[in-house]
């Protein structure tokens, strides 16, 4: 029989080394933090270098549709299904009565700021299509959007959106800091390596050839997907 994250909470139970961040997920992981650095770094630059800030973005576009396919159908840890808390936990965990599945995956403060993360690239990249910076850029889909909707999606991708996103960034890394270095929790580590130490009977998630293959596949889906949307829009505004 499985054995529930819960009852792997019994100090007394041997410890072994479980798979918890399958492959597809590690690398769309680290993949996301460089192309999200470069963005950051290209944007600020701007001239040339809006250019890659545009490829950029496709690249994270098609990151970001895999990583919400990948929550349904992913590793076990990976599914959004394993670590959406109810306000409830998450305010127990903030007193620090943690529960053993938080320990395992996502804690209800790291599943908020994946979620948040999350949603702030969505609105990014989608304000990306369609803005227009006046300069030297205009997005794939500006002349399909409403004019009050081009305004909006500058103002935001250019000032709050960028600042609320290395906002939540400098938050995360924070946190990372702070498991580290006050609660001993080495957060980096496992996603890297995808595994964890845990008590004998923890679930893990399944990676195997089947399952980075499925990965692979969702991935090419979701890149082709994100170019072709790109060329639509440009081919259609001409």
């Amino acid at each position: 029989m499985p054995v529930s994250p819960a009852s792997a909470s019994d100090p007394s139970r041997p410890i072994a080394r479980v798979r918890v961040w399958d492959l597809p997920t590690r690398l769309f992981h680290w993949a996301l933090v460089a192309s999200v650095v470069a963005l950051v770094v290209s944007g600020q630059i701007g001239g040339n270098a809006i250019d890659w800030h545009a490829k950029l973005g496709v690249a994270v576009a098609a990151l970001l549709l895999f990583r919400l396919v990948w929550g349904l159908v992913g590793g076990r840890w990976s599914r959004f299904t394993s670590f959406i808390y109810s306000p409830l936990t998450t305010l127990r965990y903030l007193r620090g009565q943690s529960t053993p599945h938080a320990e395992v995956g996502h804690n209800p403060l790291g599943a908020l700021s994946v979620f948040a993360l999350l949603a702030v690239l969505l609105v990014q990249v989608g304000s990306g299509l369609i803005i227009d910076d006046e300069i030297a850029f205009v997005g794939p889909l500006n002349a399909w959007a409403p004019a009050e909707w081009v305004s909006w999606a500058s103002n935001w991708h250019r000032e709050s959106g960028k600042l609320l996103l290395i906002g939540l960034v400098v938050l995360h890394v924070a946190a990372i800091a702070f498991h580290a270095h006050v609660k001993r929790h080495n957060l980096v580590k496992p996603m890297f390596t995808g595994d964890k130490a845990l008590p004998v009977g923890t679930p893990a998630s399944r990676d195997d050839i089947v399952t980075r293959g499925l990965a692979l596949l969702l991935l090419a889906a979701c890149a082709v997907a994100g170019v072709w949307l790109w060329q639509l829009g440009y081919a259609n505004a001409m």
